[in-house]
């Protein structure tokens, strides 16, 4: 499939700003089943440096910083990329999950990377919680393919889609309290899952293409930026799903980023100089087949 994507976001302000600075992950990926055709970032109001560059996950990030005294900031990533479906290997698929944990698999060329991906992080700890949850399905001698997606099956039926249930700096904790969450949320408590066990899991931060109900049409500026998480397997592919809606990945997904989790790879942070008391925060996404 071939997607235009489009991602504005746009702040304002009741007070001057006299400094803005922001990273942003707004540029998809140039992947094996990716192919980034073209991508562009405009800044209102526009500024006095503008730079990418590549950071320690290979992903493209952008830094910015407008000087210009301003009430309105507007961030508009627009870019056309063609993806495809990943094909996996079912030999692969079928090894116990015990052989996929990237510390015991070091004879493999990538392994070395994948260990980042096992271990906690700033959002994703390994709780016994997690690790309790995850034992379900990660029953001794399961063949990977068949135990991730039964895991992913089971955060998508036992928590609830409910946006405003948490925060960016929600726990793993906090999750399994609350029942409840964003996709952000599920991708976090996938990991955790399967990080307390050993293997690679890495966050996916990007787009997914929705389809309108039956005899609607097509909202524009309705899609979301979304997030899903992927397990490392051990001919270098990560299998990657998506608890939030039930499923593997498929060419309806645009990765923008690769991370520990989402503080890793938000698609826009920064920081602004002001005596504003008050913003007002507005994004709008959308994700259509290119002409």
């Amino acid at each position: 499939m071939r997607w235009r994507v489009s991602h504005r976001t746009v702040y304002d302000y009741d007070d001057d700003v006299s400094d803005s600075l922001g990273i942003g992950y707004l540029t998809p990926r140039e992947l094996p089943w990716q192919h980034v055709i073209d991508h562009e970032i405009t800044i209102e109001p526009k500024p006095a440096d503008l730079t990418s560059d590549v950071d320690h996950f290979g992903n493209v990030v952008t830094y910015f910083q407008v000087t210009e005294a301003h009430r309105g900031l507007d961030v508009l990533a627009v870019g056309t990329v063609d993806v495809v479906d990943r094909v996996y290997d079912p030999e692969i698929l079928s090894l116990p999950w015990e052989q996929c944990r990237p510390t015991d698999r070091l004879d493999t060329h990538d392994a070395w990377q994948a260990v980042d991906f096992a271990l906690p992080s700033a959002l994703v700890a390994q709780t016994e919680q997690a690790r309790t949850y995850a034992a379900q399905s990660l029953t001794p001698g399961r063949a990977v393919g068949e135990a991730v997606t039964e895991l992913m099956h089971r955060l998508h039926a036992d928590f609830e889609y409910l946006p405003g249930a948490t925060t960016i700096t929600s726990t793993i904790d906090d999750v399994f309290e609350h029942q409840a969450g964003v996709c952000q949320d599920f991708a976090h408590l996938l990991l955790a899952c399967l990080r307390s066990h050993g293997l690679g899991a890495r966050y996916a931060s990007g787009y997914l293409a929705t389809r309108p109900a039956p005899g609607r049409d097509r909202v524009v500026g309705a899609d979301a930026s979304h997030a899903w998480g992927a397990v490392w397997l051990p001919d270098g592919q990560w299998l990657a799903v998506d608890p939030t809606n039930d499923g593997w990945v498929s060419d309806r997904y645009v990765v923008a980023a690769f991370g520990r989790d989402y503080g890793d790879v938000s698609p826009l942070k920064g920081v602004i100089f002001t005596e504003a008391k008050k913003s007002r925060l507005r994004v709008e996404v959308d994700v259509a087949p290119a002409d």
